[in-house]
C-alpha cells in the first residue's frame, strides 16, 4: 500500500465553502471512476455509522458540521481555513478487490480519527491499481473541536496504513521516499530505453546471427516485432510499443545507418555494439522486507497454519515498520546491528556494575577508616597494657571496631589508608558517571530489545519456510 501526506483542504480566495466542499467530492465520488458509486462509503451522519451513501450528503455534512462548530466556539477563519483533509491510499495490481479497498480505507479512516470525525471513502478503478480517495471533516462529530494537523502526520499515515497493510496480506512500499515516483518504482517501473536504443539493441541481435545480406536482416528484425518500410530511399524502423517510427541514418548512431550496416554484411567493416545502447537497470538488492511479504503471501501450508497460531500478525506489522523505518532491508545488517547493540548494551551493564562495586568498597572503605581513627587511641592503651584482658572488657566494643577495620584493609590490600575526603570525592565521581552511564544504559536497552525482538519475528517468518519445505519433502516421500 503507497500512501501519501496528509493534504489539508483550504476554502482559498474567491470560493465559497460549500463549492470548496463540493469541488473535492465531485470528483472523489465521480461515477464512472467509484462503479456507479457503488464504491463510496461515508461514516458519521444520520445514524452515525458506516454506510454506504452518496456525494450529497458528505457534502451537506462537513457544511453542517462547520456550521454547528461556528455556532458552537464563534471560531471563525478566512481563505486559510481547513474545512476536511484528503488522503490517498494505493494498491498493488492485482492484490485486492476493490469491495476490499474500500473496506481496508474504511478501517484506516475509523482508526486515524479514531471515530470522531466524519468521512467518505471513494475506490477508484479507473486507473491499473486500484485506490482509495479518503477525505473526512476537519470538525468533530460533536462540533466541539477540530482535527489539528501534527508534525509527523506523513510518518503517522503511512505507519498506519502499512500495518492495516500487512494485517491483511498485502504489499507495502519498502522504501517510500518523501515525493514522486515512489509507488511506480514499487510496481517495478525502470526506465524505459529511448526509440532509437531499442532499435539498435535488435540490429545488434540481427547481426548476431549473420544474415547472408541486408535484405535478411531486414527480415530478421521484422520477425523481432519491428515495422520496417521505405520511404524514398530511406529506411524506416518501428520497435513494438512506439508510435513513430526512425530512420535508419546517422541519428540512429555511429554504425547502425544503412550504409554502415551494409558495409559489416559485405565484410568491409567490424561492427562494434554500443555498450550502453540500453539502459541496464542496477542489480537490485535483496530486500528483506519484499522477502518477508513473499513469504507470508505464499502458500498457505500446515507449517503457515502452525505458525499463525502461535504468531500475532499485527507483531509482523510493527517490525515490518520498524525495519522500514530504520533502513534494515537485509538480514545480514539486521544481525549485525543486532549483535552490535547487544554487546553496546552489555558493556554499559559492565560499566556500571563495576561503578557500583567501587561505591560500595568506598563506602564498607570509608565506615572502616573512620571506626580506626575513633578506636587509634583505645587500641594503643590496649597494646601498653599488655593486651590486658580486664583493658578488653572494659574497652571491648572499641577493641572489635579497631581489629574489624585493620582485617577489612588487610583483605583489601590496602597499604596506605587514603584520606576520607579523596574517597567521598572519587564516590561522588562515580555516581555521577553511573547516573549518565544508566540513562545510556536505558536507551541501549530499548534499542537491544526492539531489533532482538525484529529479528526473532523475522527469524520465525524465516523458519516457517523450512518447516514448509520439510512437509512438502515429507508429503513426497508419503506418495
Amino acid at each position: 500500500m503507497a500512501t501519501t501526506r496528509i493534504m489539508p483542504l483550504h476554502i482559498g480566495k474567491g470560493r465559497t465553502e460549500s463549492r470548496a466542499i463540493s469541488d473535492i467530492i465531485d470528483y472523489v465520488a465521480n461515477p464512472q471512476k467509484t462503479d456507479n458509486g457503488k464504491l463510496i462509503t461515508g461514516y458519521g451522519w444520520d445514524s452515525r455509522d458506516g454506510h454506504p451513501a452518496p456525494p450529497p450528503p458528505a457534502d451537506a455534512e462537513f457544511l453542517l458540521a462547520k456550521r454547528q462548530y461556528i455556532a458552537a466556539t464563534g471560531r471563525v477563519r478566512g481563505a486559510d481555513d481547513v474545512i476536511a483533509y484528503h488522503v490517498r491510499q494505493s494498491f498493488k495490481p492485482g492484490e485486492i478487490t476493490p469491495e476490499e479497498a474500500n473496506r481496508l480505507g474504511v478501517e484506516f479512516a475509523k482508526r486515524f480519527t479514531k471515530g470522531n470525525h466524519a468521512f467518505v471513502v471513494c475506490t477508484h478503478i479507473d486507473k491499473s491499481h486500484v485506490h482509495n480517495h479518503i477525505i473526512w471533516s476537519s470538525v468533530s462529530l460533536e462540533y466541539d473541536r477540530k482535527f489539528r494537523n501534527f508534525w509527523g502526520s506523513t510518518r503517522a499515515v503511512r505507519r498506519l496504513s502499512d500495518t492495516i497493510c500487512i494485517e491483511n496480506g498485502l504489499s507495502i512500499v519498502e522504501n517510500p521516499k518523501p515525493h514522486g515516483k515512489s509507488y511506480n518504482k514499487w510496481l517495478g517501473d525502470q526506465a524505459k530505453p529511448s526509440h532509437r536504443e531499442q532499435l539498435r539493441v535488435m540490429i545488434d541481435r540481427a547481426l548476431e546471427q549473420k544474415p547472408a545480406d541486408f535484405d535478411a536482416l531486414l527480415k530478421l528484425l521484422t520477425e523481432m516485432g519491428c515495422e520496417v518500410s521505405r520511404r524514398g530511399k530511406a529506411i524506416r524502423l518501428k520497435a513494438p510499443g512506439w508510435k513513430n517510427v526512425a530512420r535508419m541514418d546517422d541519428k540512429l548512431g555511429a554504425g547502425y545507418s544503412e550504409a554502415e550496416i551494409r558495409a559489416v554484411l559485405a565484410g568491409e567493416k567490424q561492427h562494434t555494439p554500443r555498450k550502453n545502447s540500453v539502459v541496464q537497470p542496477e542489480p537490485t538488492k535483496v530486500n528483506l522486507l519484499v522477502d518477508i511479504q513473499a513469504k507470508l503471501q505464499a502458500g498457505k501450508g500446515a507449517g503457515y497454519a502452525r505458525w499463525a497460531k502461535v504468531f500475532n500478525l499485527k507483531q509482523m506489522a510493527q517490525t515490518m515498520n520498524y525495519l522500514s523505518e530504520n533502513n534494515l532491508l537485509e538480514y545480514a545488517v539486521l544481525e549485525e546491528k543486532a549483535a552490535a547493540a547487544t554487546a553496546h548494551h552489555n558493556d554499559l551493564s559492565a560499566q556500571i556494575k563495576a561503578a557500583e562495586k567501587r561505591m560500595a568498597e568506598i563506602a564498607v572503605l570509608r565506615t572502616h577508616i573512620v571506626n580506626y581513627a575513633k578506636t587509634r587511641e583505645t587500641y594503643v592503651a590496649y597494646r601498653k597494657a599488655g593486651y590486658s584482658r580486664k583493658f578488653r572488657e572494659e574497652h571491648e566494643e572499641e577493641i572489635l571496631l579497631h581489629q574489624a577495620a585493620k582485617n577489612a584493609f588487610d583483605e583489601m590490600d590496602v597499604k596506605k589508608l587514603p584520606k576520607v575526603k579523596e574517597l567521598q570525592t572519587e564516590y561522588a565521581k562515580l555516581l555521577e558517571e553511573k547516573k549518565k552511564t544508566y540513562a545510556e544504559y536505558r536507551r541501549s536497552r530499548e534499542e537491544m530489545r526492539e531489533l532482538l525482538t525484529a529479528k526473532a519475528n523475522v527469524d520465525r517468518v524465516l523458519k516457517m519456510e523450512v518447516e514448509q519445505d520439510v512437509e512438502k519433502e515429507k508429503d513426497h516421500g508419503q506418495r
